[in-house]
């Protein structure tokens, strides 16, 4: 099913092609709204001359216009408390972001989880090398597992919710106070060129998390974080994640899955050319023990370097953070057609490939093919294996199930 992407893709590249065609209206939020490239004067609300809110006004110009446009936020840096820019446009419509926007650093500044929010926006792009700064570290120091209220407020850097046909270049999140960029049921969106950049210490600032959503392309991102370089929800299906470094960080994740009820199953993803460094985690699929059901299947790790990675392959159902779940019950979500093929490099613990699946229902159709990793220390790699039989071929270090599974399995970031 991932093989659909191509088509989309294509359809894409022309959309934007034909709409360069045609000569774009330009809302430039300094030029034109009276926006200040000073880092204090806030680009979302109103200025005490003009009374118009620069960001939102060009936006809603721009998404009026019955000609393609342009929303240009020109070099220096910006302060933006909030925005949400909202569609449906009448024409494709761009923002070139050149300068760098920032979010207020005191986390008390937000009462929901949003901070730049694209909702339900058709024929889309954004590009021009700017950088949305999350000014994230006051965040990092209060966000522990108790404080669970601190953290449903704190914001993404951006959102992209309900979008469709859209194209994401060359764009940084810096030190975002949640998650970088999330992409919530959309439908043929490109992620190319992107940088992500958090201290290795922040947490639950994923890379990139996604959900219900289909035809997500990301490509050629450098991503440095705090936790999953990329994480994949419920409901994702026909992906395809190529040529991007991860590191540090957890690695990139199907899931977690199982914690909610209602989960839409998660299918066709490939995930190839991929360098990942000194992570705790390289391929990685989680679910949660006991809680809900759900399905996973034609999932393809292929061509993945692992330098330094903690547990390069890992399939973990009885993934359990904090110690807060059922961890006496096997975990309800099916995985099947699962391919992990020509990953090489080293590991940082002897058990460089862990296959934890689940009693009750066993993983099936789990194959490996040409794995050569080497563990950093004196012990050779070794492999565990509990409810399930590997498909193997080509060259095999370390080989399939080579070691016992202890009664406890350790636990995973």
């Amino acid at each position: 099913p991932h093989l659909n992407i191509v088509p989309s893709m294509l359809v894409l590249l022309l959309l934007f092609i034909s709409a360069s065609k045609v000569q774009s209206d330009a809302f430039d939020v300094v030029a034109k709204f009276g926006a200040k490239a000073d880092g204090k004067t806030d680009l979302s609300k109103a200025s005490s001359i003009a009374l118009n809110f620069p960001f939102l006004d060009a936006w809603k110009e721009a998404c009026a216009s019955v000609t393609p446009s342009t929303v240009v936020i020109p070099k220096g840096t910006y302060l933006l408390s909030k925005v949400n820019l909202e569609g449906p446009c009448k024409a494709p419509i761009e923002i070139n972001v050149q300068g760098t926007i920032q979010a207020p650093a005191d986390p008390s500044a937000f009462k929901d989880p949003n901070w730049v929010r694209f909702y339900s926006v058709e024929n889309f792009k954004m590009f021009g090398g700017g950088i949305f700064d999350g000014q994230g570290s006051i965040a990092y120091e209060k966000n522990t597992c108790e404080n669970r209220e601190f953290r449903s407020k704190l914001p993404v850097n951006i959102r992209f919710d309900f979008v469709t046909n859209a194209l994401i270049q060359d764009i940084t999140s810096k030190d975002s106070k949640l998650f970088h960029i999330n992409v919530f049921a959309c439908k043929n969106i490109t992620l190319e060129r992107l940088k992500i950049e958090a201290p290795d210490e922040s947490p639950n600032t994923d890379g990139i998390h996604m959900g219900k959503s289909e035809g997500v392309n990301i490509i050629a991102s450098d991503i440095k974080t705090g936790d999953d370089c990329i994480s994949i929800g419920d409901g994702t299906k026909n992906m395809v994640i190529k040529e991007i470094t991860c590191g540090p960080g957890h690695g990139i994740s199907i899931g977690s899955l199982g914690k909610f009820q209602n989960e839409e199953p998660v299918e066709g993803i490939k995930i190839s050319n991929c360098t990942i460094t000194n992570t705790s985690n390289g391929a990685r699929i989680k679910t949660w023990p006991g809680e809900h059901g759900g399905a996973v299947s034609e999932i393809h790790f292929e061509d993945i370097t692992m330098n330094n990675v903690s547990s390069p392959i890992l399939i973990d159902q009885q993934y359990c953070p904090w110690n807060k779940c059922k961890k006496n019950e096997e975990s309800k979500v099916k995985l099947s057609n699962i391919s992990f093929k020509n990953i090489r490099g080293t590991s940082t613990l002897p058990e460089a490939i862990k296959f934890i699946c689940s009693g009750s229902s066993p993983c099936q159709n789990v194959e490996l093919a040409d794995i050569d990793i080497k563990h950093n220390g004196a012990e050779p790699a070794t492999s565990q294996c509990l409810n399930v039989k590997p498909i193997t071929s080509g060259k095999l270090n370390p080989i399939p199930c080579s070691g016992p599974v202890p009664k406890t399995p350790s636990a995973t970031a």
